[in-house]
């Protein structure tokens, strides 16, 4: 069994989307949440879906040894979703290959440090996009520059506001999140 771990921030509707489609698995499961707010909503998704999910500090997550062993000790892969701090190299020397993060844009475009959520979708009407989408891509010590593993484009018309946009690539992470995850994890694994 294959086991994720999901690094979350926010109310966790990605991560309880990718818990849903593994929860009949038999070769890959979420076996635990690591969120960096106390209050974020993932922790009452977490509980509904019978998960583990666990708070940790600034501190001890730059400290690193402490969270990276209790991530080693659950998980053979980490999946960043809506997780807003950059990832210390050791965990990126731990997981190589093996972590994965989703950007509610086409990157290059709108990507890097304050690049996420409302922010991107407000720069795209701002910009007068005709497209924009979502990317995912292996993690690497940089925000939002690892290599590009799958995007999805979905148009952006004049009269669409951020939230129209929002409401878009939600629905393109939602659809297509979990399947691409699943192709990683299982070429990865193939190759060991």
């Amino acid at each position: 069994m294959i086991r994720i771990a999901i690094f979350a921030s926010g109310s966790g509707t990605n991560a309880e989307n990718i818990i849903k489609y593994f929860k009949n698995s038999d070769s890959i499961r979420v076996s635990k949440v690591y969120c960096n707010k106390k209050n974020a909503g993932v922790f009452d998704r977490c509980k509904q879906l019978n998960v583990p999910c666990e708070w940790f500090s600034r501190e001890a997550f730059l400290d690193s040894a402490k969270v990276l062993h209790d991530v080693q000790l659950h998980a053979d892969f980490i999946v960043l979703a809506g997780f807003l701090w950059k990832i210390p190299s050791e965990f990126i020397e731990a997981f190589p290959k093996k972590m994965v993060n989703i950007h509610p844009a086409l990157l290059p475009k709108y990507g890097g440090k304050g690049m996420y959520g409302m922010h991107v979708h407000s720069a795209v009407r701002e910009n007068n996009e005709t497209e924009t989408g979502i990317t995912i891509h292996y993690v690497n010590e940089n925000y939002d520059e690892g290599a590009i593993i799958f995007q999805a484009k979905t148009k952006v018309v004049p009269h669409d506001s951020p939230e129209d946009i929002a409401k878009n690539i939600h629905d393109l992470e939602y659809a297509h999140f979990p399947r691409v995850i699943e192709e990683v994890v299982q070429r990865e694994k193939s190759k060991e």
